[in-house]
């Protein structure tokens, strides 16, 4: 295997790399300090399009982290970043909450129901019957279909819930139409990561919890991919896809004096 040239850069997944089920990973708040002291660029990345990066860093302030919301780059974001490089200026019909909503309209879309370039689908608590409805008879009636990310469902304390890839199923079902969806695994995810801190993918190194998404997207992308075992991908697991990752460490605890 080819050698690859030093980390210069870090993309970290949140959820089961650096916090865990509300609580942070042991050692995960001083891995985001030395990554913060370092001066190399990062960021943390997240599929789930409800949260604006100021919610997320609040969020993440309450467990211990100190980060800036530049720091942080969602699914919602790279939708929004990538819409207004396909289309600038364009409308869209959003089904999704805050962090959706807010990324279209600072990428210059407006938000409307009336012949709109796009239907764009994210994350919500609250998918309404009446919304879905009217975005199947605008794909009908010619609407693109964008899809934040492909994830079936999602956590919540009484259990799983239907999320954003369950939902664009049921649409596609009822139109014959399949989104695109930007987040991860396309590596569209980590392209637009990648150019939101100017660094290059031969010099990254993308880390993450789970084979299918994180692992799949940063091999894609052709960054460095580690895997973590604090959250969903066991090290039996990761045996289990054609695919590997460069290494398998036990947490980014590990990884600490990387940086």
């Amino acid at each position: 295997m080819k050698e690859r040239k030093a980390i210069e850069s870090w993309l970290t997944d949140m959820d089961g790399v650096l916090v865990h089920e509300g609580e942070p990973v042991p050692g995960a708040p001083e891995f985001v300090n030395r990554m913060k002291a370092s001066g190399k660029p990062f960021l943390i990345l997240t599929n789930n399009s409800i949260y604006t990066p100021r919610d997320l860093q609040a969020r993440l302030a309450r467990m211990g982290f100190e980060v800036d919301e530049h720091s942080i780059w969602t699914a919602a974001l790279a939708t929004a970043q990538f819409l207004a490089d396909q289309r600038p200026g364009g409308t869209a019909y959003v089904i999704g909450e805050a962090g959706l909503t807010t990324a279209m309209h600072a990428a210059g879309y407006v938000l409307t129901e009336f012949d709109p370039d796009y239907v764009v689908l994210g994350e919500t608590r609250t998918y309404s019957f009446e919304a879905i409805t009217k975005a199947i008879r605008l794909i009908n009636g010619g609407a693109r279909f964008i899809c934040t990310n492909p994830d079936a469902t999602g956590p919540s304390n009484e259990g799983l819930l239907p999320a954003a890839g369950s939902v664009a199923a049921m649409i596609s079902k009822a139109t014959g139409v399949k989104p695109y969806f930007v987040g991860k695994p396309n590596p569209m995810m980590m392209r637009s990561a990648l150019n939101a801190i100017g660094a290059h993918s031969e010099t990254t190194a993308m880390i993450g919890d789970r084979m299918d998404t994180d692992v799949l997207c940063g091999l894609e992308a052709g960054l460095e991919t580690i895997l973590v075992l604090t959250g969903i991908s066991s090290r039996m697991e990761s045996e289990t896809y054609p695919y590997r990752p460069s290494r398998i460490v036990n947490s980014v605890a590990d990884l600490i004096d990387e940086i």
